[in-house]
């Protein structure tokens, strides 16, 4: 099966046979550009390549219900037929593939499925039940609302007011939460209301108190709907680009039993498309991208780290969403602020920006007060000991925590042994390895140009 999605933003496309996922990627790491909502040529090839003769090729979304929105919404390209760079066999509703996504990748045989994003064909925050019956996944629609009251929309335009980048950054406006007061709420939910398309205007000078403001609003918005949910299951499977916020998914995991797929938005619905096509439940890796097959050596990187406090590493099959989880990452000292400061030149990131520190899974409780695990960064936990870790702490004391576990496939294991083995630390800061306004490093030519422009070593 081969399932792919394009046209708003962040395409992407998956390949799927029986139980596992062959391959999974975004079209950026191929095009270069980055957010591309094309699907590139190169990677649609590639798909065929890996699948020639697949039974289904399946889009993540119908697209006449959606030109339909588009005309009563009042946007302009309404009318413009969309050119797929794949012909495909069959279509599912937007936010069908979104739940797909994260149930069939979940361990759960039944759950209700929240999908909250920016807009699907109408629907913008919904809840489906779904389980297994003789093999297959079957869903059922049982909660909506739809376009113009849209979580996502509202979110990207308040983002989009803050001077950040609609669609792009709200991780950052969700960062500088911690730097303001929740002063504006009912301003702020008011916006809720209405057509955030263009985006919004709001006469108040904090950015950072609206951002507080909104962080509110959010979470009581996602509160109410999970308490709809978990009328069906206690099981939650959570997807759609609002499942990026994980200041609000670390509350939200505190009432259920909770499944986020770390690619939740319109790139891994690709995914959710070649699910809904198979039906099958799929063993679930983040390592499913282009591979990089290099002999690394943990003891040279963590040469590299003491001497320098910062390294590459670029290895192994490139992850499947928009966080980097040690095969395409920039690794940083974490004992020192200074490697923090320098990481923020490199990538000229804001000081709203938080940093994610990956710990070897056993010790996560020594540092952080946090379940057993946490693997693909989508949860925030206070840090116990930010005097040791100083680097990647948040100005509130949280951090985006990555677990790391002995069973994990990547050499990004290894790596934080053999630091712990010399510095008696078993955390290091990881943040992605790319270039300013460029995708995520995906084959080692990227990773050469990132070392050459930064003059850092990448292994």
């Amino acid at each position: 099966m081969i399932g792919f999605s394009e046209g708003f933003h962040d395409a992407g496309l998956a390949v799927v046979h029986e139980n596992k996922i062959i391959f999974a990627a975004h079209s950026e790491r191929y095009s270069k550009k980055k957010h591309d909502k094309k699907l590139c040529g190169e990677l649609a090839f590639y798909g065929n390549y890996l699948n020639p003769n697949a039974d289904v090729v399946a889009f993540y979304e119908k697209q006449f219900p959606k030109r339909v929105r588009q005309f009563f919404a009042g946007q302009k390209h309404w009318r413009r037929r969309r050119h797929l760079a794949l012909r495909p066999t069959i279509s599912f509703p937007h936010h069908q593939s979104h739940a797909a996504a994260a149930f069939q990748t979940s361990c759960f045989e039944e759950a209700a499925c929240v999908v909250v994003d920016s807009i699907g064909e109408w629907d913008c925050s919904s809840v489906w039940t779904a389980k297994m019956e003789d093999g297959k996944a079957v869903y059922k629609k049982v909660w909506s609302q739809a376009y113009p009251k849209s979580i996502g929309l509202w979110y990207s335009a308040l983002t989009g007011w803050a001077g950040l980048r609609p669609l792009d950054e709200e991780y950052i406006f969700m960062g500088m939460a911690a730097f303001g007061k929740p002063k504006h709420i009912d301003e702020v939910r008011q916006l809720l209301s209405q057509n955030n398309h263009r985006g919004c205007q709001l006469d108040i000078e904090s950015k950072e108190d609206v951002a507080a403001s909104a962080q509110v609003v959010l979470e009581t918005e996602l509160h109410a709907i999970f308490d709809i949910a978990m009328q069906y299951s206690n099981n939650i499977c959570y997807g759609g680009g609002v499942a990026l916020n994980c200041v609000a998914n670390t509350k939200l995991r505190d009432k259920c039993n909770l499944w986020i797929m770390p690619n939740p938005g319109d790139a891994g619905g690709a995914l959710g498309a070649a699910l809904l096509a198979s039906g099958k439940k799929v063993e679930f890796t983040p390592y499913t991208g282009h591979s990089i097959s290099r002999k690394i050596d943990p003891k040279e990187v963590v040469d590299v780290l003491l001497r320098d406090g910062i390294c590459g590493v670029a290895n192994g099959k490139a992850e499947y969403g928009p966080r980097a989880l040690g095969n395409r990452s920039l690794l940083a000292d974490p004992r020192t602020f200074a490697n923090k400061d320098r990481v923020n030149e490199i990538k000229k990131r804001q000081k709203f920006r938080p940093f994610a520190p990956a710990i070897l899974e056993e010790s996560c409780q020594d540092y952080f007060w946090m379940p057993e695990h946490s693997r693909y960064m989508s949860y925030v936990y206070q840090c116990k000991r930010p005097d040791d870790i100083p680097a990647c702490v948040h100005v509130d004391n949280s951090a985006r925590v990555q677990t790391v576990p002995e069973t994990s496939p990547s050499v990004f294991r290894a790596i934080l042994e053999a630091w712990e083995e010399r510095t008696g630390c078993p955390v290091l800061l990881n943040t992605s390895l790319n270039i300013r306004g460029m995708p995520m490093v995906n084959e080692w030519s990227d990773a050469l140009d990132f070392s050459n422009k930064y003059n850092v070593t990448v292994l």
